[in-house]
């Protein structure tokens, strides 16, 4: 049989699901194992192990096997193993314990001074000559390389599945980072409008008092230069910018992303509540609200990103 293949599939510009379902089966000789595998969603890589008490030392090994292809999410790995196939009989005889029970009884016979001959039947009376094909070095060995196989073949089936789902997560998330970028370019073009409407509206309440002596021209361009600069959204828009290139960036990777696209979404709600901090203006809030819709949905859907 081929050898096991472990590791991520080379795929990329896609991000990955945690949750899917995978399945495997495999067979080595008389044994035959099928393994199935549940995800869902983690902040962690977790694996949950049932299986027959003959794997019990092999629990941490196949823990360590799933983990070398995901990197975050709940996984529950069931193992079925069947010793019970049309080829082999799942018990074998153990020849040394066999030829020393018949000795030992065919010199108890002549002791005894009994003449009937010893049989088979006296020999099936003591357990140890046949033994179970999982209870020998050889059995053990066979259900060991038949779970190999079936949990490369599941991890493979969970890992497509789970990059089918990212591939719909991938398009949704750049859809809506598309529809922030749209809303951001519409603050970009009306911000300055907006600023320099303000700034036309307080010279022209400003003129009218000017009139009163104690008022220093230079003190109220200082004042209005002030203003301007509390309502400029230039900044907070470069680095919204900058945010959604790398959030883009990130979705192109071959590597787990969860938590990074968790932490820019983080930092794009910063500089679009910054930007509803300094709006001041019905058009510019509605943009921002807008937005922030749209992020609260990336926010969402980044949760179910490994």
């Amino acid at each position: 049989m081929a050898q096991a293949g472990w590791g991520r599939l080379a795929i990329k510009t896609m991000i990955a699901s945690m949750t899917g379902y995978g399945q495997g089966t495999a067979r080595v000789e008389s044994v035959e194992a099928s393994i199935e595998m549940r995800s869902v969603n983690s902040r962690f890589c977790e694996v949950s192990i049932r299986q027959p008490r003959s794997l019990n030392e092999h629990e941490l090994d196949i823990q360590n096997l799933v983990k070398q292809t995901f990197a975050r999410g709940r996984i529950n790995v069931q193992v079925q193993v069947d010793t019970n196939a049309d080829v082999t009989l799942p018990v074998k005889v153990d020849e040394k314990a066999a030829r020393a029970y018949g000795l030992l009884l065919e010199s108890l016979r002549l002791a005894a001074g009994i003449s009937a001959p010893v049989t088979v039947d006296h020999l099936l009376k003591f357990p140890e000559v046949l033994t179970s094909i999982e209870d020998s070095d050889e059995g053990n060995a066979w259900i060991w390389e038949a779970v190999q196989h079936a949990l490369a073949e599941a991890v493979q089936a969970l890992w497509k599945m789970r990059l089918q789902e990212g591939e719909a997560l991938q398009r949704e998330l750049a859809d809506r980072i598309d529809r922030i970028e749209e809303k951001l370019n519409a603050v970009d073009t009306y911000a300055p409008e907006r600023i320099e409407q303000a700034r036309t509206r307080l010279h022209e309440r400003l003129e009218e008092l000017m009139t009163d002596e104690r008022l220093n021209p230079e003190r109220l361009e200082l004042e209005i230069a002030v203003l301007a600069d509390k309502l400029d959204v230039t900044e907070e828009c470069v680095r919204l910018r900058s945010h959604l290139v790398l959030f883009r960036e990130a979705m192109q990777s071959d590597e787990p992303v969860g938590r990074k696209l968790n932490f820019l979404s983080q930092e794009i709600n910063r500089e679009v509540n910054t930007i509803g901090s300094k709006a001041n203006d019905a058009t510019l809030a509605h943009l921002v609200v807008g937005m922030k819709e749209e992020l609260e949905k990336i926010r969402e859907q980044v949760e179910n990103v490994e």
